[in-house]
């Protein structure tokens, strides 16, 4: 099986509530960051471009640009490649936001498929080993499904249960 790497992205903003921001990531996870830690954790001074972002409503401005955060409100220059300096809105980089967050359950609407998925499974007599085997995934995205972290790609939802679990997907528009 050819492994895809796919860089996180963020897709979409669900909610910020105060220094907390939850995302929709480009993998299906709904995931919280909370940047009251982060900055903590980084220890902001009045030197960093953070620093501003310590405000609760400079921070709230946040906005979603080239799949990651974005703050139009904080400019930061950086030279480009013949060495001028350009102006370009504070962005964090998507892989980190990623790894500074946590998986947040029963956020926005969602397609729970993962109960449903592990019992047939153990119907079948199958380990999560098996399962990814017969379906070209791996026995981490098959956790990652099965516990509701992680919605997906209904090509993939058909791989899992039509290939791997022997069953037939029906999906009805009204």
């Amino acid at each position: 099986m050819k492994k895809t790497i796919k860089m996180p992205r963020i897709l979409k903003i669900e909610a910020v509530k105060g220094f907390t921001v939850t995302c929709i990531f480009n993998n299906g996870e709904t995931r919280a960051l909370d940047f009251k830690g982060l900055f903590k954790k980084w220890k902001i001074t009045r030197k960093d471009p953070e620093y501003l972002l310590l405000d609760e409503h400079e921070f709230g401005k946040v906005m979603l640009r080239n799949q990651t955060l974005s703050w139009k409100n904080i400019q930061i220059e950086l030279p480009d490649l013949k060495g001028n300096k350009v102006v370009h809105p504070y962005e964090l980089s998507p892989d980190l936001l990623y790894k500074e967050s946590r998986p947040v359950k029963g956020q926005g609407r969602h397609f729970y498929f993962g109960s449903i998925i592990k019992k047939t499974r153990i119907r079948n007599g199958l380990s999560q080993d098996q399962l990814a085997a017969l379906s070209g995934t791996s026995k981490t995205y098959i956790s990652r499904v099965e516990n509701d972290l992680i919605e997906p790609e209904l090509s993939t939802l058909y791989k899992i249960v039509e290939l791997g679990l022997g069953k037939k997907i029906k999906v009805e528009i009204e």
